[in-house]
């Protein structure tokens, strides 16, 4: 059971999306980061804009990471942040990440809850699949909700499955919408399905990531339309599908506040109810 947080929230609820799967949440004093991949390239894949240095170096609290595909698990990234920076990971992660020298492990799964300064992190389902190419291991797939003055959902990898409508109230939901090619295989939401999953999930507000930040070499360097479209194509979904939903499209190194009257306006749940399989 999820009580009260004891923690008053003493400052505004700050969004940075600094591109891909990768968010600065900070919430209640405490500072989370998703999913960080923070270099210009990963294998072929290179970031159309560069990321701020300031940004990159900032400590955090947490590190939460989805999956283990090399652009959510990017071991420089977290070497960068810090090798004794709390990790809360899917299952088979743990082992990988302490084997190159990571010291504060949280292997979790759906359901569990991990106390992380002010806030709490709960993990939520996710329907991906976890192999790391090409040798493996074959790990899980998670979200996660970073509970405290406001309920932030973190959808990492995902399609849409039915179990969504039992996550909220969510404040913010933060929904892949793309990739970094100009087609997505199974387990992944485009514009149109991220915006019916808002029709379950009923956010207050919602930001679309996940999109146009890596493209492979020689793509980078081009406007195409599969880059920069989706957010544009989520929001007039959204509009059709969800009006009540205030959407907010961050380019790579913009955020967002929500003020912590608005945040707090609906209590937390008193329990997590969702399908765990």
């Amino acid at each position: 059971m999820l009580g009260p947080l004891d923690t008053p929230p003493s400052q505004p609820v700050r969004i940075q999306y600094l591109g891909h799967a990768t968010v600065l949440i900070e919430l209640d004093g405490t500072r989370i980061l998703t999913d960080p991949v923070l270099r210009g390239r990963i294998s072929a894949l290179m970031r159309r804009r560069s990321l701020s240095r300031t940004v990159a170096a900032d400590p955090v609290d947490a590190a939460l990471i989805s999956h283990m595909h090399h652009d959510h698990l990017d071991v420089p990234s977290l070497r960068r942040i810090g090798q004794a920076t709390r990790l809360l990971v899917p299952r088979r992660a743990g082992a990988f990440l302490a084997r190159r020298g990571f010291h504060d492990i949280r292997e979790m799964r759906a359901g569990d809850v991990v106390e992380v300064e002010a806030v709490r992190v709960v993990g939520t389902p996710a329907r991906h699949t976890g192999f790391r190419v090409p040798f493996g291991p074959f790990g899980g797939c998670l979200g996660f909700i970073i509970e405290g003055s406001a309920r932030i959902y973190f959808a990492g990898d995902t399609a849409l499955f039915p179990d969504m409508a039992a996550l909220g109230p969510i404040d913010v939901a933060l929904l892949p919408i793309a990739g970094w090619g100009p087609t997505l295989g199974p387990g992944h939401m485009g514009p149109l399905q991220a915006a019916r999953a808002l029709q379950l999930i009923r956010p207050r507000i919602a930001i679309p990531i996940h999109w146009g930040t890596f493209a492979p070499i020689g793509v980078h360097l081009r406007h195409w339309s599969y880059l920069v479209r989706p957010p544009r194509d989520f929001a007039e979904h959204a509009r059709d599908l969800a009006p009540d939903v205030d959407v907010r499209v961050l380019e790579p190194g913009e955020s967002t506040d929500l003020p912590v009257r608005d945040a707090a306006s609906r209590p937390l749940r008193a329990e997590v109810e969702m399908d765990c399989r």
